[in-house]
């Protein structure tokens, strides 16, 4: 069972989520808890860093950040004891998470639950500080933003245990209700269809997390802490063949600030745009949307991408030593994605989609699909009119 930043960020809210897990107890189940920092710790601690200079990918940043976690997990357990249970805290090198990569990002790559087994088969119920492990040479390492669903993840597998994501909202939904107050929960959905939301800008779940889950098939439930207790529904995340309908399109998703680089005349021999994704890549800058095309000019191609607003400065730097005739960036943009398994080889789903943005006169900058989604490139300002008009399009707000 993990519990978020909101769902643990009070006092009163970490002796609610306590009473969750006592209630499963009481129905015999056994239980293990991953907790994330108070809701605005991280963000708190990444300032006080910030103010001497340090940053994320700091190694001293992570052993600051990695301590809102380890608050929760010892509140969480002393909230479990009052509640009449044996609860014990573990920080992430207790539970002997393993990890690789540089600081603020790193992956796991071990993980020893005999510490985590150990308590549980002692009557205890362990609280696990998310977001954090060791690296190789003993230092912690963090997993990134939204990291403790991805501890959660890989706690659930060691143990061969389903794993119940406890946050603000109720599941997943088919789109932001705070755009579409129409949008309705989905009971079931696949992991592919929950990697692309989350890729593409649905805050529910970290990818890593999903992707995680997928490779190890471990049922991913998301729940609401705030519900009445018992009478949250929630999301059920599981493989698409154990879903009895399958839905044309389960949902939209929206990422706004995106750039857009351009690089004209580019040459178009064999690996030179490799050239340019291989410096990208070793900047960790994320990519999206290819499109490349023949230029004017003979033996010359035309490449487009984008890329988070905050990446572009340092992607321009990256790609500063490209042989193209020109290099222009654009900023204000955003993506919105149509996303679901009936999506493959369907050209109404296209016809829906540049029709009811044409309904709205939204302009459509750059287009990429994949079996699963199609992703429009549009400006920033049109977000919400773009969302609920293709929430009504696909009849998303009608029944299932």
């Amino acid at each position: 069972m993990k519990f978020g930043g909101t769902s643990v960020g009070s006092l009163d809210r970490i002796r609610a989520c306590a009473a969750i897990v006592a209630a499963e107890r009481a129905r015999g189940e056994a239980v293990a808890v991953v907790v994330s920092a108070m809701a605005g710790e991280t963000d708190r601690l990444l300032s006080l860093a910030g103010n001497l200079g340090f940053g994320l990918g700091d190694e001293e940043t992570d052993v600051v950040l990695s301590a809102g976690e380890q608050i929760s997990a010892a509140l969480m357990a002393m909230a479990l004891g009052q509640s009449g249970l044996a609860s014990r805290s573990f920080l992430g090198w207790q539970a002997r998470i393993r990890t690789e990569g540089p600081p603020g990002s790193a992956r796991i790559s071990g993980l020893d639950a005999a510490p985590i087994q150990s308590a549980m088969g002692e009557g205890c119920v362990p609280v696990m500080a998310g977001f954090q492990g060791a690296s190789i040479n003993e230092r912690l390492r963090t997993l990134g933003r939204g990291g403790t669903d991805l501890s959660a993840v890989a706690l659930a597998a060691a143990l061969g245990a389903q794993c119940d994501i406890y946050t603000d909202v109720d599941g997943v939904f088919t789109t932001d209700p705070r755009i579409e107050p129409k949008a309705r929960r989905i009971d079931r959905i696949s992991y592919d269809e929950m990697l692309e939301l989350a890729a593409q800008g649905a805050k529910v779940l970290q990818t890593r997390s999903v992707e995680l889950a997928k490779a190890r098939s471990v049922p991913l439930r998301v729940l609401s802490s705030f519900a009445e207790q018992g009478k949250s529904e929630g999301t059920m995340i599981m493989q698409a063949e154990d879903i009895a309908e399958r839905r044309i399109v389960s949902g939209i998703a929206y990422a706004r600030d995106q750039a857009r680089i351009a690089l004209r005349g580019l040459s178009s021999e064999p690996g030179a745009a490799a050239a340019v994704f291989a410096g990208l890549a070793d900047a960790d800058i994320g990519i999206d949307m290819i499109v490349q095309s023949p230029s004017s000019e003979s033996g010359r191609a035309n490449l487009e991408f984008t890329v988070d607003r905050r990446d572009l400065d340092k992607a321009l730097v990256c790609i500063g030593e490209s042989d193209a005739r020109d290099v222009l960036s654009e900023t204000g943009l955003a993506k919105v994605s149509v996303v679901g398994l009936g999506l493959n080889r369907r050209a109404d789903v296209a016809r829906i989609l540049y029709g009811a943005l044409a309904k709205q006169k939204i302009a459509i900058r750059t287009v990429s699909t994949s079996e699963i989604k199609i992703s429009v490139l549009i400006e920033n300002d049109a977000v919400e009119n773009a969302v609920r008009a293709l929430h009504a399009a696909y009849g998303l707000d009608g029944a299932a």
